[in-house]
């Protein structure tokens, strides 16, 4: 059994194209599109295996996309368990501006999800054994309810695995209240879970001690952008600044960060080199175009840059 189960509840293919400009009502001559499988939870597993670590992959998934996708899945060789539902599993467009280089996202709503579906995917979770990290990553969609990762931290519990999630809102909210292991807010959603309008970075390792002495999580990453990562726990906090990289995409940088941070995890590192990982991860996967993700070779570099620049 995988020690790694990553969950997507919204998964979508990724159609990335791109054109010389774009402009209103005339017909855009676009270069052939590439197609791959994404979702949070799905883009951790892509990239997970780009660093040579295995995980189920476990998502919704029905129609004629949800074929495809498997297909899309089972190239990369990663493994899937479906929750089938009967909507399609919704594309994604992704538009490249030659010109400019400017980056168009087009983001499909989510079908319906009924409540026969959301518990039959929980009783999937309940019949898996030997894990030790379940990552759950994105959106809920509609149907689902907000205490969904709630419901899936308890069962995690049970196996005494670790949940890792990685949402915002009032699903993120209802995750620490019955307790996760690790959860990844940017400094807005850090502000929203605190309870404050708005944050100031000075203030975010405290505003993260607090969550973490309630037993909302064991650990918490604020994730800043291009300033800065701080990992917090309740006797550490690490702070990383990422690398000035030549930025290509941005899609699934933070899904990437995530998959650097789990694996690190799963070898055993410590909490400074766990945030070095995810670092690295993440800067690394905004070097390429569309959905690709981090690449091994451009992890170890920047790893190596980091390590020198933070005098690890």
């Amino acid at each position: 059994m995988n020690k790694i189960i990553t969950v997507t509840l919204n998964p979508a293919i990724d159609k990335t194209t791109s054109t010389d400009k774009i402009v209103p009502e005339k017909k855009l001559r676009c270069v052939h599109p590439t197609y791959e499988p994404g979702g949070g939870g799905i883009n951790v597993s892509r990239a997970l295996s780009h660093l040579g670590c295995e995980s189920l992959a476990m998502y919704f998934s029905g129609g004629f996309n949800g074929n495809f996708f498997k297909k899309l899945l089972t190239k990369e060789n990663i493994q899937s368990l479906v929750v089938p539902v009967k909507t399609h599993i919704r594309t994604n467009i992704i538009v490249v501006e030659n010109t400019t280089g400017f980056q168009y996202r087009f983001g499909m709503e989510s079908q319906q999800v009924q409540p026969k579906d959301w518990k039959l995917f929980l009783k999937k979770l309940e019949e898996q054994s030997g894990y030790e990290y379940v990552v759950a990553s994105g959106s809920l969609p509609d149907g689902v309810p907000l205490d969904f990762f709630g419901r899936m931290s308890a069962i995690v519990k049970k196996a005494n695995a670790k949940l890792i999630v990685d949402t915002s809102g009032e699903a993120l909210q209802h995750a620490i209240q019955e307790g996760v292991f690790m959860i990844k807010p940017n400094l807005n959603e850090l502000s929203f879970l605190y309870g404050k309008e708005e944050l100031r970075m000075d203030e975010a390792v405290f505003a993260a001690k607090s969550i973490i002495n309630k037993k909302g999580c064991e650990v918490m990453v604020v994730s800043m952008g291009k300033d800065s990562s701080i990992l917090v726990t309740a006797n550490e906090n690490h702070q990383i600044v990422p690398p000035p990289v030549s930025v290509k995409s941005t899609v699934g940088a933070g899904d990437s960060m995530v998959a650097g941070m789990v694996y690190a995890l799963s070898h055993g590192m410590k909490w400074k080199d766990v945030l070095l990982y995810g670092v690295a991860c993440g800067s690394a996967a905004t070097m390429n175009n569309g959905t690709a993700l981090c690449k091994k070779e451009d992890v170890e570099k920047l790893l190596l840059q980091m390590k020198s620049e933070n005098k690890i």
